[in-house]
């Protein structure tokens, strides 16, 4: 059964193409909430959230594009709801991208996704949001605030903050200096 013979059948309600659908995106849903939520439990909430929404709004799906980044797109609305649910607290800071020393890319290379993905779970709450919005997702800083309910100036000192401490933690990682 191809990914659209199971989206149709999703559409018509069918139970065996929902579980279709579940199997072949569950994976990668997960870590999608994973990388957005405060917990474990909350990152199953907001995949079982999210799977309700798929198959409620699936028949919106027109079959242009990519489906997986349609069904991202309703994820990360769910992960962002609830995100916002925990008001979280953006700082405002006077910072450029220019102020970021860089990290050789080999150094970088050196770091499994695993490595990264645990480095981006221990930023701050705000940085991981934008951070995950922005970098992994592609959203943009008007789009990120319009999400969180915060300014796209907010939206660029927090990423600006992110790469920071992500820096520091790569750095520590390989007891690394900043020349």
């Amino acid at each position: 059964m191809t990914e659209t013979d199971i989206i149709k059948g999703c559409i018509k309600k069918n139970h065996v193409c929902q579980r279709l659908l579940f199997e072949k995106f569950a994976g990668k849903m997960m870590s999608l909430c994973q990388r957005y939520a405060k917990d474990q439990q909350e990152a199953k909430d907001i995949m079982q959230e999210g799977f309700i929404r798929v198959f409620d709004y699936i028949a919106q799906f027109k079959f242009e594009g990519s489906f997986e980044g349609w069904m991202r797109r309703v994820f990360v609305s769910v992960a962002t709801r609830y995100a916002a649910k925990r008001k979280i607290i953006f700082s405002e800071i006077n910072v450029t991208d220019s102020d970021i020393n860089t990290i050789d890319p080999s150094v970088v290379s050196k770091l499994s996704e695993d490595e990264i993905h645990r480095m981006i779970r221990l930023l701050p709450e705000g940085y991981r949001l934008v951070f995950n919005l922005n970098i992994i997702e592609g959203y943009s800083h008007e789009e990120i605030g319009s999400l969180l309910g915060i300014q796209a100036s907010t939206s660029r000192t927090q990423l600006v903050k992110a790469r920071r401490m992500l820096q520091s933690f790569i750095l520590k990682q390989f007891n690394t200096v900043i020349v």
